[in-house]
């Protein structure tokens, strides 16, 4: 009997997913974990699994499709039942013809079924892609690890505790796809099912928009469908803006000595394979005030009238890339050295770019950085990400003139701007937040340290 495999509950309230790319082919004999479906969904497109080991007997879906969690996404058959038995109206006429089935492994690539056997088991084990691939690293059986995540999912600490310790690098022996992570599972050698082009679909809005005018009239137009990623970004902004009141302080800090602390650097942090950035110390410089101003590091629960203090640091760093801004979490900041957070930032940057970022890597933010300098301008007044209470706005540095002891003095001025809450805070809380930030980011010896 077919085993239907639907849309699992991706957490944080997402509820649908954009498919973006097919990745097997009815009458695939396919193990578990091997790649089936290539999904968008808040900000991230990531592959889907598969939970169990079978043939694929119908594919449900298609690119460019919208499907809602619970919806199915493909069924499975008995990967021992001759290839005879699949649902024959499902095939490509031409695949009828092919003397043996394909076996996708999760390493992506094509054996043949004869001699190779799916492993059985009762039910899949319900678990992120990320924590498969880990569980992989560590050779630990899911179906063995009790999990305590919601609704029984496998955690990554459960996988680490069943595994008695942190997770080892990737080896060598690792199979990979040419500038794809270390350890990152390629796509099947079956040819995928190239994305299609995003379906225009209404946007949520807010009560009482007003029609558009017909701008036929005045000349000719061309309309063109908002990419899930797009639709994403627009209805959390338009969710942000309307539900939080919005308030922003303004402030400078002078990084002479930062910028030259890093200038002397660079060639060092190089050679250790890391290369500083002013981000970097403005991550650990925000982590370390958030710590002395917890109600900036919070979520508040309008409806049980309470602020809900996080007692992780968890940042949030906006990152521009072709398919839209997307912001990755870098977890306990707070924990941290600078060349750590340097290493990692870059990685996880260049994943985010490349579009492997996983959901791990996008959700858990307590408080959100975003960086234009690189691009220009004098400054910026920030939307907060929604559910965070706050988010700093950073600008290019500029050199200025300066009084200091009584003499003009060229230094470099870092613009900032704090945008948060006013529900949670008010002016003269984030005035010493951000005055928090400022002191750190002036006195980059001891932000180094971690004081």
């Amino acid at each position: 009997m077919p085993k239907a495999f639907v849309l699992p509950d991706l957490g944080e309230g997402l509820t649908e997913a954009e498919i973006r790319q097919v990745l097997v082919r009815e009458g695939d004999v396919v193990r578990e974990d091997a790649p089936l479906l290539e999904v968008e969904t808040d900000k991230a497109t990531v592959e889907i699994p598969s939970p169990m080991a079978g043939r694929i007997e119908r594919i449900h879906v298609q690119p460019g499709q919208t499907v809602k969690v619970g919806q199915v996404l493909v069924e499975f058959g008995d990967a021992s039942a001759p290839p005879g038995r699949q649902a024959a109206d499902t095939l490509d006429p031409t695949r009828r013809l092919a003397p043996e089935p394909r076996t996708v492994v999760a390493d992506g690539r094509a054996k043949q079924a004869a001699g190779e056997a799916p492993p059985r088991r009762e039910g899949p084990v319900p678990a992120t892609p990320s924590t498969r691939r880990l569980s992989r690293e560590l050779g630990v059986d899911l179906r063995a690890v009790r999990g305590t995540g919601p609704g029984g999912r496998v955690t990554d600490d459960d996988v680490r505790a069943a595994a008695g310790g942190p997770a080892p690098a990737p080896t060598a022996a690792e199979p990979s796809t040419p500038g794809a992570p270390a350890g990152h599972a390629p796509a099947t050698t079956a040819r995928p099912t190239p994305a299609a082009p995003s379906v225009a679909r209404p946007l949520a809005r807010a009560a009482g928009e007003p029609p558009l005018p017909r701008f036929e009239q005045w000349g000719p137009i061309e309309r063109q469908a908002l990419s899930h990623l797009r639709r994403t970004i627009a209805e959390r902004m338009t969710l942000a803006a309307t539900v939080i009141p919005h308030v922003t302080h303004f402030d400078r800090a002078d990084i002479t000595d930062l910028d030259a602390l890093i200038r002397r650097n660079l060639e060092g942090g190089r050679a250790r394979g890391v290369t500083l950035t002013l981000t970097a110390f403005l991550l650990k410089a925000a982590a370390l005030a958030l710590l002395e101003h917890q109600d900036f590091n919070a979520s508040l629960d309008a409806a049980a009238g309470e602020l809900i203090l996080k007692r992780y640091v968890h940042l949030g760093v906006a990152v521009a890339t072709e398919r839209g801004l997307i912001v990755p979490v870098m977890r306990d900041v707070d924990r941290k050295s600078i060349l750590e957070l340097a290493r990692e930032l870059g990685a996880l940057a260049q994943r985010v770019r490349e579009g492997k970022a996983t959901l791990d890597d996008l959700r858990g933010g307590t408080f959100t950085i975003t960086n234009i300098g690189a691009l220009g301008g004098t400054g910026a007044i920030p939307i907060i990400n929604y559910p965070e209470v706050a988010i700093l706005g950073v600008a290019r540095a500029r050199e200025e003139a300066v009084v200091r002891e009584g003499r003009i003095v060229p230094r470099l001025l870092l613009p900032l701007s704090l945008t948060f809450d006013h529900r949670v805070a008010d002016g003269a809380d984030g005035a010493r937040f951000a005055s928090a930030i400022v002191r750190r980011l002036e006195q980059p010896d001891a932000l180094l340290l971690g004081l």
